[in-house]
């Protein structure tokens, strides 16, 4: 009797253990009590089961109040400040529910971050006249060439402008620290060449470019921007005039042809780089007298170049009638080089994210940054529209 029972209790304990294995208590949430981060570095928590709903709560050293900082199933944490954070998660499960508290010590950097770009990690402009001069191309240079040349322009202020070209030309760059996103403030600033002159259209205008910004969080630790990418809706955003989803291909000229000349006599070539879209839309980017290298990045093999994004309205106005004489009219706020640096409409909120889908996103800071060129549009001796990108600065870190 007494080894059936003692085989009984056996297989009890076996049930028992084996439905106590399915309880949260039991498996590893995947998540520490404790972590040790750098101010404006960012730590992204990863729970390793779902629930039906999400909170995570933080708080700051003795400050009692919890805020509710995201409802998402990741959250990931960055700090402006040195200190002790307290970050509670709570799982809504109707069969599993979770509680997990976490103490972030966040201590101060070793070496002081530099407020500029450290990084370039891509440079792809669209052709344009100031393509192949700003930066410079080489015979022989390749992508990776090209790309140091744009990093060596704009790391760390360097005070030196690149080209993004015609519509959908690119940058794309990084920092030395995560860029903190304090709600309500701006949260860095994007330099460019535009300047104001007033147009009989009035507004503020003169050499406005605009380029679309977006921006994205190193989610995976892995410090490659190949995580989601954010647009910053600027004001343009919702109007109909904005085109979601445009795409453009240019066509790499044939240099040998003959050339067309414009009824402008600083066009050379009317008919020099051919575009199509996904709109219907066909034309030509012209090249100019006070330009005579190529357009066309020299340094990308490909027949074709294409780009996708949002497309904003033309913002050119011939104010003489007769094309002597354009207004680049800016927007009012949200995009690159369209204001003054001096302005503060130069500035950026990384709080204006959205989705594809255009949905608010809730980001605490972010680790990089996309200008792209946003407005097709040639502008008879003036050329094309062509945003310029002279540097990316941390407005939440004192400039050295």
């Amino acid at each position: 009797m007494k080894r059936i029972l003692y085989f009984l209790s056996i297989v009890w304990l076996g049930i028992l253990a084996a439905c106590q294995s399915d309880s949260p208590s039991m498996i590893s949430l995947g998540l520490d009590d404790t972590y040790v981060v750098e101010r404006m570095k960012s730590l992204t928590l990863h729970p390793e089961f779902s629930g039906e709903r999400y909170e995570w709560k933080l708080s700051y050293e003795s400050t009692a109040a919890d805020s509710l900082v995201a409802t998402t199933r990741d959250y990931t944490f960055v700090a402006a400040e040195a200190g002790t954070y307290w970050l509670k998660l709570n799982i809504y499960d109707s069969a599993n529910p979770v509680e997990h508290l976490m103490q972030i010590v966040v201590r101060q950097e070793e070496v002081a971050y530099s407020p500029y770009i450290t990084r370039v990690h891509e440079y792809r402009p669209a052709p344009g006249q100031f393509v192949n001069e700003l930066p410079e191309y080489s015979e022989g240079d390749t992508e990776e060439s090209m790309r140091q040349k744009a990093e060596d322009c704009l790391a760390y202020n360097a005070g030196t402008m690149v080209t993004l070209g015609g519509y959908g030309g690119y940058i794309v760059v990084g920092f030395d620290h995560t860029i903190v996103n304090r709600p309500g403030e701006y949260d860095f600033k994007v330099l460019g060449n535009a300047f104001y002159s007033t147009g009989a259209a009035g507004g503020s205008g003169g050499s406005s470019e605009p380029g679309i910004v977006m921006v994205s969080a190193d989610v995976n630790g892995n410090g490659i921007p190949d995580d989601a990418w954010y647009e910053l809706a600027g004001s343009e955003y919702q109007k109909p005039s904005t085109i979601k989803n445009y795409e453009i291909t240019y066509y790499r000229p044939d240099e040998a042809k003959t050339p067309v000349p414009g009824t402008d006599p600083s066009i050379t070539d009317s008919t020099y780089v051919r575009w199509t879209d996904n709109q219907g839309g066909e034309g030509y980017l012209s090249k100019l007298t006070y330009h005579k290298q190529a357009y066309y990045p020299q340094w990308l093999s490909g027949e074709t170049l294409s780009f996708r994004g949002t497309r904003l309205a033309d913002n050119a106005v011939d104010e003489s009638g007769n094309g002597s004489y354009y207004v680049l009219y800016a927007y009012d706020w949200g995009y690159a080089d369209n204001h003054p640096n001096d302005s503060e409409k130069s500035n950026f909120n990384i709080d204006w994210a959205v989705d594809a889908e255009g949905n608010p996103v809730n980001l605490s800071g972010i680790d990089f940054v996309k200008i792209y060129t946003g407005v097709n549009q040639f502008n008879g001796w003036l050329g094309e529209c062509s945003t310029e990108v002279a540097g990316v600065t941390d407005l939440h870190i004192e400039e050295k």
